[in-house]
């Protein structure tokens, strides 16, 4: 257990996100989007074995679900240290673990640089409001940061559902109930449909994975609920079509229209290197107004960037313009906002 505990004193300590166990290399850790290694003796199958079972003894979790499926996730904490998110799986045969490292307590927003807007969501009282992003683009950062405004200022009833729970929220001024799938519930849609008896105000869903999860979500959104989700999607376009494509052809009509209606804001968030040698993020937002809504339901969901770029006033922004408002402050460098814009060729000419 010692030697696991080192290593993740060592991740904490160099403020990396995430720690890999791999048989065939050192324990390795990634700093800003790089891998490096923590030491230099390579790992055995058996080293690798001995590793991932310190690791859910330290979670108090039994190995059984994992050495049946071949991967399992979960979260546990080390007091006065983290708290970690780990996928294990099997590969090549043997053991292996990426382990997130989550801090203790929300970030602060401001910290983080999240935009006022974005956290402005916590004021909704319902609709459906979607955070999508890439793998390890901040997305569950994001979302706990808004659960927490809502958590301190309003009274209600928040239901989050994670695979797994990253951030554990105190009651402060609300009641949270925060429900991990395969411990707490079966999966996603089961404790949606449970939450609904639960008397929620605001529901988190961690991931939307199948269309039934998504009609009952939008049914939720419907009927009065605030649904804050997640879709592993690169902006609000492409959210939008992934939402719609979850359903058989006959149903797609129905369910823009039905979208235009329920879906309130999309946030879709990227990580850029800084240049304070930190990660920081850029946003796109779009919020649901009356152009947004005709084409969801008209089935032009491709002109929405438009809207999307000329809606600042309405507290919109593209992607593109969140960068070049980053590289304007001095938080990234010029190679690093033409690298990660949508649209380089224009990119470069604002700068210029």
């Amino acid at each position: 257990m010692g030697e696991l505990l080192d290593y993740l004193k060592y991740a904490v300590k160099d403020r990396a996100s995430d720690v890999f166990i791999v048989a065939g290399g050192p324990v390795c850790e990634k700093l800003d989007k790089q891998v490096h290694a923590l030491g230099k003796e390579k790992l055995l199958p058996v080293d690798t074995s001995r590793l991932i079972t310190d690791i859910y003894a330290q979670a108090g979790r039994p190995m059984n679900l994992f050495l049946e499926r071949g991967d399992d996730d979960f979260s546990f904490s080390v007091p006065g240290l983290a708290r970690f998110r780990v996928n294990t799986y099997r590969q090549r045969g043997s053991m292996a673990a990426v382990i997130r490292v989550v801090q203790f307590g929300i970030p602060n927003w401001e910290e983080l640089n999240i935009p006022p807007q974005v956290m402005e969501l916590a004021e909704a009282t319902s609709g459906l409001v979607l955070v999508s992003g890439t793998a390890g683009s901040g997305k569950s950062t994001t979302q706990a940061c808004v659960i927490d405004r809502i958590n301190c200022t309003r009274r209600c009833h928040i239901i989050t559902m994670e695979n797994p729970i990253e951030y554990l929220h105190r009651n402060e001024q609300s009641i949270v109930s925060q429900r991990e799938i395969a411990i707490d519930t079966v999966d996603y849609h089961s404790a949606l449909r449970g939450a609904l008896r639960q008397a929620p105000d605001v529901l988190l869903l961690g991931e939307m994975r199948d269309h039934e999860t998504i009609r009952t979500a939008m049914t939720a959104a419907e009927t009065g609920h605030l649904v804050i989700a997640t879709l592993h999607t690169k902006g609000a376009v492409n959210t939008v079509d992934r939402i719609v494509d979850a359903f058989p052809s006959e149903q797609q009509g129905q369910i823009r229209a039905q979208l235009s209606m329920v879906l309130k804001t999309v946030v879709s968030q990227q990580l850029l290197p800084g240049t304070d040698g930190r990660l920081t993020p850029a946003f796109e937002i779009m919020h649901t107004n009356s152009a947004v809504r005709s084409l969801i339901r008209d089935s032009k969901s491709h002109q929405i960037d438009n809207v999307i770029s000329s809606g600042s006033a309405e507290g919109m922004m593209s992607m593109d313009q969140s960068i070049l408002k980053l590289y304007q402050q001095g938080q990234i460098t010029k190679e690093t906002a033409l690298e990660y814009a949508d649209n380089p060729d224009q990119m470069k000419r604002r700068m210029d």
